[in-house]
């Protein structure tokens, strides 16, 4: 009895319309990011004479050492403590609430978890001449603190709402399961909730210290010394009535944009899964 003939194997043809389109996404990223990179390692002059797509002529690290030694450094830490307090109130006040929401099944619990999304709806734009009469009247004008506190409000609507829809994917038997063994409600939490969240609290860490990093309405209109000054206020340094020290700028955007990329390299899996509402799972 012959053999059966093996089964041909599928030969798949290159894609050379995907691969031209891929080129071509990679020149419109990666030109911006040659053009930023390739000018912080440029002189003043160098950039002034050459243009931005020439190649160092004098490589030098200057405008990174003039950044840090002009106060940039102290700007650096102004945005991380103000960046950590927001992440640190968010995941203090988030979590439970959104665990009360999902649990609650109470028509006022419903109402404030909408009541409470109505931040959404509003600008931060909007509100900031109360917020700043408000955060003046309680004596927390020009400090860091000043600042953390509507950082964090604006960005615990976006971070209840992502935390209850994950909160929402966990199953309910093992909400009963639990009950039935005797768990309280925070041991629930703790032990159920919190390790299948991990996707949603990631998301939520995310986002809070993106928006505590990038922040620049608040620090512009709530501080004014330049001890209290973040990143975003002091780019405004590298700008004078004689132009605009562009090397020494594109080095400090660098410097601030590092880490928030390293956050997003190592978080960026768990940051789709729990804006696709599947991070509980």
């Amino acid at each position: 009895m012959p053999s059966p003939r093996p089964k041909a194997r599928p030969t798949t043809r290159p894609n050379h319309l995907a691969g031209f389109g891929s080129l071509i996404w990679l020149f419109v990223v990666g030109l911006p990011l040659y053009i930023m990179l390739v000018a912080t390692f440029q002189t003043r002059a160098d950039y002034a004479a050459n243009g931005p797509l020439s190649f160092p002529q004098h490589f030098t690290l200057d405008n990174y050492v003039n950044d840090l030694n002009d106060g940039f450094g102290q700007y650096f830490l102004n945005t991380v403590i103000v960046t950590v307090c927001v992440v640190g109130i968010v995941l203090l006040l988030v979590p439970p609430l959104a665990y009360a929401i999902v649990r609650s099944d109470g028509k006022a619990t419903g109402r404030v978890f909408r009541l409470f999304l109505l931040g959404l709806a509003v600008p931060s734009q909007a509100v900031i001449v109360p917020m700043f009469y408000l955060i003046n009247e309680a004596g927390l004008y020009d400090s860091l603190i000043g600042v953390v506190l509507p950082t964090a409000a604006f960005a615990m609507p976006v971070c209840a709402l992502i935390l209850t829809g994950v909160m929402r994917d966990i199953s309910p038997e093992l909400y009963e399961a639990m009950t039935l063994d005797g768990a309280s409600p925070r041991r629930i939490f703790l032990r159920l909730v919190v390790p299948l969240s991990k996707g949603g609290l990631s998301t939520v860490v995310v986002f809070s210290s993106l928006q505590a990093w990038n922040g620049f309405l608040f620090p512009l209109v709530l501080t004014q010394s330049t001890e209290n000054k973040v990143i975003t206020m002091g780019l405004y340094d590298f700008q004078t009535e004689h132009g605009v020290d562009i090397p020494g700028l594109l080095a400090a955007v660098v410097l601030s944009m590092l880490p928030v990329l390293f956050v997003y390299l190592f978080a960026r899996r768990a940051l789709v899964q729990g804006l696709m509402g599947v991070g509980g799972k």
